[in-house]
C-alpha cells in the first residue's frame, strides 16, 4: 500500500533552533567544558530549508527556543523573531510546512533555575502560558502545525535521573516525577491555547519499548526485572496515556491531578521513536537487544521497535491520528541504509494495517549526501 496523498514526508531542521545562549541546557555545557551555543545565521538556516525542499519533504518540525527569544525575563529579543519569521516566510515559499515546537530539552535559565521550571505551578501558569499566548501571536499565522512539547517525559529522565539534560541530577526520582508533571500539564496547557488559532495540535510523546533485562540470553529475567520494567513503562507510557485517555494525570509518587479537556487538547497523537530499553532490577536501563551491538551513544540501532511503537500508540489511542514526529538514525550509523529500508517498509505496513499516520519526519540531521528515503507513494 502506498501513502495516502496528504502524508506529511519530511524531518527535523534546527535553523535557529539550537539552544541559546542563556538557556539552562547551554549553561550546563559550558560549565562542563562544552562549546557555546550557536550565533544566528540566516544564510545557512535557509539552505537547510532549500536542502529538504530539494529532498522532496513537505514538512519540517521546527523548535522555536524560548532562551533566544526571551534571554531575559520580560525582555523579547526582536531580532530573534524577525529571524525566525523570514525562515517560515522562506518555508512558505518553499511549499514546506513548519510545524512549530515550543519546548525541546533547553529553558530560559531565568525561567528554570530563577523561577524553578515547569515544575512550579506559578512558574508555569504565568511564564510559560504568557510565552505560549506571545508565540502564538508572533508566529502563529506563519505555522500550519504546532507541538507544544518534543519528548516532555525524555526531558525529565535526562534532568533528573540519568543526569544528561539540565539541571544535571542523577537518580532524583522526586525531581522527575515534579518534573515530568509539570511538563505533562504544560503541554496540555499549551495545545488547550494553541488550538485557537485553528492550526492542528499534536503530542510529542517519546514512545520506548521497555523490556525485562536479563543477565544471559538463555536465563529468564528475574521476578524484580519484570516488576520494575512495570514500573518504567508506567512512568514513561502510563501516565502519558492515562491523562489523554482518562484525563487524569499521576506522576510517580504524587497526588493525582484531574485535568479536564486533556482528551481533546490535542488533534494529533505525535510520537517519537529512538531506541527500546532493558530493565534491571534496580530500575538501571540497559541498551536493548541486550545482544546486538551498541552505538557511540550507548544505544542499540533496532527498526523493529519502531514498529512496535506505532502499533501500540494506535491501540491505546484507536481510531485518533497519528503523527510520527520523530525517528532515524545519523548518515554515519553502519546499519543507516538497513534501517532507512526497514523504517519505510514498517511505515508503508502500518498504513496498510489501517493506521491513520499522516506523517513521518525524521528527527537525526541530516545529511544531503545520505538522505533518508521517502516511503513509497508519499
Amino acid at each position: 500500500m502506498a501513502a495516502p496523498d496528504d502524508f506529511l514526508w519530511g524531518s527535523r531542521c534546527r535553523t535557529a533552533s539550537g539552544a541559546g545562549p542563556t538557556s539552562d541546557l547551554v549553561a550546563r555545557r559550558v560549565a562542563a567544558g562544552g562549546e557555546p551555543a550557536d550565533e544566528l545565521d540566516l544564510g545557512r538556516d535557509l539552505e537547510a530549508l532549500e536542502q529538504r525542499a530539494e529532498l522532496g519533504h513537505d514538512a519540517v518540525r521546527l523548535t522555536f527556543d524560548w532562551a533566544r527569544i526571551e534571554p531575559e525575563t520580560g525582555r523579547r529579543d526582536a531580532s530573534v523573531l524577525e529571524h525566525l519569521r523570514e525562515v517560515l516566510q522562506a518555508a512558505g515559499r518553499l511549499d514546506v510546512r513548519v510545524w512549530g515546537v515550543l519546548h525541546e530539552r533547553a529553558l530560559p535559565g531565568w525561567f528554570s533555575v530563577d523561577e524553578h521550571g515547569l515544575a512550579d505551578d506559578r512558574a508555569r501558569r504565568y511564564y510559560w502560558a504568557r510565552h505560549v499566548e506571545q508565540i502564538g501571536e508572533e508566529l502563529g499565522d506563519l505555522v500550519d502545525g504546532w507541538i507544544p512539547m518534543v519528548e516532555p517525559t525524555r526531558w525529565a529522565l535526562q534532568g533528573w535521573i540519568s543526569g544528561t539534560g539540565a539541571p544535571g541530577n542523577v537518580d532524583d526520582a522526586e525531581g522527575f516525577s515534579g518534573a515530568l508533571e509539570g511538563a505533562l500539564l504544560g503541554s496540555v496547557e499549551a495545545a488547550t491555547r494553541l488550538r485557537g488559532s485553528g492550526r492542528p495540535v499534536a503530542t510529542g510523546q517519546w514512545i520506548v519499548p521497555a523490556f525485562p533485562a536479563r543477565v544471559t540470553p538463555d536465563v529468564p529475567p528475574s521476578p524484580d526485572a519484570e516488576a520494575m520494567t512495570s514500573t518504567v513503562d508506567e512512568a514513561l507510557f502510563g501516565c502519558w496515556r492515562r491523562l489523554l485517555a482518562e484525563e487524569m494525570l499521576l506522576a510517580p509518587g504524587r497526588a493525582p491531578i484531574a485535568v479536564p479537556g486533556a482528551r481533546e487538547a490535542f488533534d494529533l497523537i505525535g510520537l517519537t521513536y529512538r531506541h527500546a530499553v532493558g530493565v534491571r532490577g534496580d530500575g538501571a536501563l540497559l541498551p536493548y537487544p541486550q545482544q546486538l551491538p551498541t552505538r557511540p551513544d550507548g544505544q542499540v540501532t533496532w527498526a523493529e521497535g519502531l514498529g512496535l511503537s506505532l502499533h501500540h500508540v494506535a491501540e491505546t489511542f484507536g481510531d485518533r491520528p497519528l503523527v510520527l514526529a520523530g525517528y532515524g538514525v545519523a548518515a554515519d550509523d553502519p546499519q543507516f541504509d538497513e534501517y532507512d529500508q526497514e523504517a519505510r517498509s514498517i511505515i508503508v505496513g502500518a498504513l496498510a494495517d489501517g493506521i491513520d499516520l499522516r506523517g513521518a519526519w525524521w528527527e537525526p540531521e541530516l545529511d544531503p549526501e545520505r538522505p533518508p528515503t521517502r516511503p513509497a507513494g508519499a
